[in-house]
């Protein structure tokens, strides 16, 4: 597993990473868990992605929304725990704002769950859960927060 080639065969790019927007961490490592805290579709600061899936914001709009998202998480997790001390993504909840009768979730959240698999391979594939709900911060679409299984040692935490 090659995460930093697997980017570059994608043509992506890991985003400067959010600093927390409130009392807690962007990952907290319990053990040889790391949990990454909610990632919004935030490209270099910049605020993307805002309104309800269905109204201002399409279901494929939405599955690149969701894919930045998880690209912060990757973010967060090479800078604070390094790709070489992944041992596997576990499981990442998904949260989405969307207008009435609109029902393609699964569809946006693969934007991530792709993502995760193309970049990590084996180690990327996990479980899921996705929640519908009425208002995220700042009015984003989507979030998504994740754990990882990960190698512990002296130097493994940054």
């Amino acid at each position: 597993m090659n995460p930093k080639e697997n980017l570059k065969k994608l043509k992506l790019k890991l985003c400067e990473t959010s600093t927390p927007g409130g009392n807690y961490v962007s990952v907290n490592v319990r053990e040889n868990i790391a949990y990454i805290a909610i990632q919004f579709p935030i490209l270099n600061q910049e605020y993307l992605y805002q309104g309800r899936l269905g109204n201002e914001i399409t279901t494929e709009q939405g599955y690149t929304a969701m894919q930045l998202c998880a690209l912060n998480v990757l973010a967060q997790v090479e800078k604070k725990v390094g790709f070489e001390n992944i041992v596997g993504l576990n499981h990442i909840d998904a949260y989405f704002q969307s207008g009435n009768g609109w029902d393609d979730s699964p569809i946006v959240v693969n934007g991530a769950s792709d993502l995760f698999v193309n970049i990590l391979e084996e180690k990327g594939k996990h479980s899921r859960a996705i929640f519908g709900v009425e208002k995220l911060p700042r009015n984003f679409s989507v979030g998504l927060t994740a754990t990882f299984t990960i190698i512990v040692s002296n130097n493994s935490y940054k």
